[in-house]
């Protein structure tokens, strides 16, 4: 700006001395505008990528336990995303388009949908983010990021972008990001509405879609308030979470013959508030430790009084030059199964909120995702090992004990076996390219009686030995990446 502000200077200093004509000007303007625009030009970035996963899937138990008379499922699940972005100065946008499909859901003749559940076009980011410091300001980023987006921190155990499913999360929120001399600081709102209202504010959480579970399943928040801290020092990354969500308060409404109960919202929110910590730290260069612990209050989406903890530690230990091993332990507490549970009994169970339960709960999916298992908790003690066999190949193996968190009931006053079942995960990675990655796993359980008891999966003659494959090709283009 000082080199135009110079020649504006000099401009005007020509015309003064009558030397400055017209047709000068137009050529010393042109030069001028041309300067703006290379410096603008040169300050803007576009950015065009894409990801196309297809993944085929054998289930035989995934997710709950199948009766022995059911059969083996086959199915084929398509990702497509269109990502653009582009910066500015002191601006950034970003723009995906994602299209999630089952090979055979639509017709091959017509482009139709054949539910609404299963249409899968949709926008999975949109959001825009102001820099609301200068180039000359000491500090590194303040920003303000509003729009569809992923929030996703530390180890994703609470927040994440639950990348493994095809559809993923996303958030409509405002966040306000400050990053300074390895400080991090951020401040997230969010205000949920199912339409534009003319008066009141009152929120439908519900999706018919899917049975109500954990991990936000079931009932969507109205609003949510956090708080995010964290500070890289040394050896170690430290942060600190506060969370809060807000659920619309509901009344239950029995009518009719035969009765049918119906949710009725009203004014007011119910009020979650998890609080916690989490480090990652290197110790002696080849250990690692990662841990976190969670607390929860406030009250649940139902409008119980909440008392939850949640407590986790994992080690990695390197082996030579490219395995690493170690153990870990989860402990996710829960509400004692022998006692009744009314509106107001106090709730133990801890939901890990919008995390990432595949990464950690076992890759079958049987705790914290789609398929509820009762409200007793988990704990998961396990073994992880990762073999780095070649730079473009990688085995994964992990060992699970599930194991309820507080008293299974049987039923009839007494109580189960705690112990749900173990599973074992073999997984592979091979990075053909840089662009296109082969990834294939493999995943069997031998699980107890409890485990398919009406406390937890409630399957009667239910196949106690679930397991579940799948072969994934993913490739992630950059269109405009020079060649």
């Amino acid at each position: 700006m000082e080199t135009i502000k110079t020649k504006l200077q000099g401009i005007k200093a020509l015309k003064k001395e009558g030397i400055f004509n017209s047709k000068l000007s137009k050529s010393i303007l042109l030069g001028i505008a041309l300067t703006v625009l290379s410096n603008n030009e040169t300050k803007a970035q576009v950015t065009l990528t894409g990801q196309l996963r297809d993944r085929s899937e054998v289930i035989d138990g995934q997710g709950t336990l199948l009766k022995k008379t059911d059969k083996t499922s086959l199915f084929n699940t398509q990702r497509f995303r269109l990502n653009v972005g582009y910066s500015g100065y002191r601006y950034k946008i970003f723009a995906s388009l994602q299209d999630i499909r089952v090979w055979g859901q639509d017709a091959s003749s017509i482009n139709r949908t054949t539910t609404e559940v299963n249409n899968g076009l949709m926008l999975n980011e949109a959001w825009g983010e102001i820099m609301l410091n200068d180039t000359i300001s000491k500090i590194q980023n303040l920003s303000l990021k509003a729009g569809r987006q992923e929030i996703s921190y530390d180890d994703q155990k609470v927040l994440g972008s639950l990348d493994w499913l095809q559809q993923s999360r996303r958030h409509d929120a405002i966040i306000l990001k400050f990053a300074n001399k390895g400080w991090i600081a951020d401040i997230g709102v969010a205000f949920n509405q199912n339409k534009e209202l003319n008066t009141g504010t009152i929120y439908n959480g519900t999706n018919s879609a899917y049975a109500e579970g954990t991990n936000g399943i079931g009932t969507m928040y109205k609003s949510f308030q956090y708080l995010y801290l964290d500070k890289k020092l040394a050896f170690t990354d430290l942060s600190f979470l506060f969370f809060k969500d807000d659920f619309n308060k509901y009344t239950n409404i029995t009518s009719g013959t035969p009765a049918v109960t119906t949710k009725v919202y009203g004014q007011g929110v119910w009020s979650r508030n998890t609080i916690g910590f989490y480090f990652n730290s290197t110790i002696a260069r080849k250990l690692n430790l990662l841990g976190s612990v969670y607390h929860q209050s406030g009250s649940d989406k139902d409008g119980r009084t909440l008392n939850a903890n949640l407590a986790s530690i994992t080690s990695s230990l390197q082996v030579g030059r490219k395995l690493f091993i170690g153990p870990g332990i989860d402990y996710l507490s829960g509400t004692d199964g022998t006692k009744a549970v009314t509106t107001t009994s106090t709730s133990n169970l801890f939901d890990p909120l919008y995390g990432t339960p595949h990464k950690f709960w076992g890759g079958m999916d049987y705790f914290y995702a789609a398929s509820p298992f009762g409200k007793q908790g988990l704990l998961n003690y396990f073994f992880k090992a990762k073999y780095n066999a070649k730079d473009n190949l990688t085995f994964l193996a992990e060992i699970h004990g599930f194991e309820s968190a507080n008293k299974l009931s049987n039923g009839a006053g007494g109580t189960l076996d705690s112990y749900l079942g173990t599973e074992i995960d073999l997984v592979m990675k091979y990075n053909m390219t840089k662009i296109i990655n082969i990834e294939a796993g493999y995943s069997f359980m031998k699980a107890t009686n409890s485990m398919a008891s009406a406390a937890v999966k409630n399957v009667a003659n239910a196949d106690l030995s679930p397991q579940w494959a799948y072969l994934s090709l993913n490739i992630k283009p950059n269109f405009l990446a020079k060649k």
